[in-house]
């Protein structure tokens, strides 16, 4: 993992799945040695037969990946499995291994929700009949109670999650991760490699100080031989509900997310525009999709999701500007309004537009 930081070249470090991971010479001097030392192993033979048979009625299995915290992982990964399952013939499963920060019992409106044990083993709270979470959120006696823990303790719950939590048929395992490239993601990816993996939406937003994180998220899965599904950049652009027009709140300087993907051969699935209501629903423990049915964010997100489920978590779309665009003409032809772009002179045309730049300074 040298190279992800700049310390070696890439042709020199072996890479966490080898058997020298952390012990090579080119790993000398990595700031990641110890990390890659402590997770080469990964499962033994008979954990990794535990693993696949406690996961075989898995069909797909999706990592939700960011570099840099704050950017909408858990907001994502909590409409990807609300919008799967829409569809009542799907099974869902949302798992949480964010361990110190675990957001999703919040979101799903799952909080003082408590995990329950049967023969089977711990069964999973449900938001629907076809939609289960799990979440060391629910082990807490309290929301804010600090988990205070080192990395074996962290894996070890990570890999009782998968071992002992009974998911039955599932058709899709959302798996939330925390921020960054660190002790839960090396254990996740080695754990499920006894299993299958599609592979990971890595979500950004469009500011060259997240794209730096996330070209480092890339690195890490080609380190650990991860497949890239793509790419979602979050908070992309701000359309006013009252004057219908559109301001970058957070400006791509660099290109944004379109132009890292173009550089690095990596699926650009969709960009989705900020609402004030996906906070307020995240806050409320509802699903956004279902509050906002018409929204631009909602529209983006339906795109990336059908076109998840349409192509077995292949995530093959099409350009994501012309998605964006049609989204954008779509909502503007259904509530009879256009859609310009604010220029600077205009940012006080509208009253509103002024008040949500207060509120972005004041977090909503």
């Amino acid at each position: 993992m040298a190279d992800a930081v700049g310390a070696a070249r890439p042709e020199e470090c072996p890479g966490t799945g080898s058997a020298q991971a952390g012990s090579a010479a080119a790993c000398q001097g990595c700031p990641n040695q110890g990390l890659c030392a402590a997770g080469a192993a990964g499962p033994d033979p008979a954990e990794a037969a535990e693993l696949r048979a406690r996961l075989r009625a898995v069909r797909h299995t999706v990592l939700v990946l960011s570099g840099k915290g704050g950017v909408g992982k858990s907001t994502f990964s909590a409409a990807l499995a609300h919008g799967l399952a829409a569809d009542e013939h799907k099974q869902v499963a949302l798992l949480d291994i964010d361990i110190c920060g675990p957001s999703i019992p919040k979101i799903m409106g799952l909080e003082g929700e408590q995990v329950h044990q049967s023969g089977s083993g711990w069964s999973p709270v449900y938001v629907e009949e076809n939609l289960g979470v799990m979440s060391v959120g629910f082990l807490l006696s309290s929301p804010d109670d600090a988990v205070i823990w080192r990395g074996p303790k962290k894996n070890g719950l990570i890999k009782q999650f998968l071992r002992d939590v009974d998911w039955g048929e599932v058709d899709y395992l959302i798996v939330d991760t925390p921020p960054g490239t660190s002790d839960e993601h090396l254990s996740i990816v080695q754990y499920l490699s006894a299993t299958h993996i599609d592979g990971a939406v890595i979500v950004t937003t469009p500011q060259e100080i997240s794209l730096q994180d996330v070209r480092k998220e890339i690195n890490f899965c080609h380190k650990v031989k991860l497949p890239i599904i793509g790419v979602v950049e979050n908070m992309s652009g701000f359309v006013c509900p009252k004057c219908k027009k559109e301001s970058q709140i957070f400006p791509p300087t660099t290109g944004g997310a379109e132009k890292m993907c173009q550089n690095l051969n990596v699926s650009l699935l969709g960009k989705v525009p900020l609402d004030p209501q996906i906070g307020r629903s995240c806050d409320r423990g509802q699903s956004f999709l279902s509050e906002a049915p018409d929204s631009p964010a909602t529209l983006s997100y339906r795109n990336i999701i059908q076109s998840k489920s349409g192509n077995h978590c292949a995530l093959s779309v099409p350009s994501t500007a012309a998605i964006y665009k049609g989204v954008k003409q779509d909502y503007f032809a259904t509530n009879n309004k256009t859609g310009n772009v604010h220029s600077n002179s205009e940012s006080n045309s509208c009253k509103y537009h002024v008040c949500f730049w207060a509120s972005v300074l004041t977090g909503f």
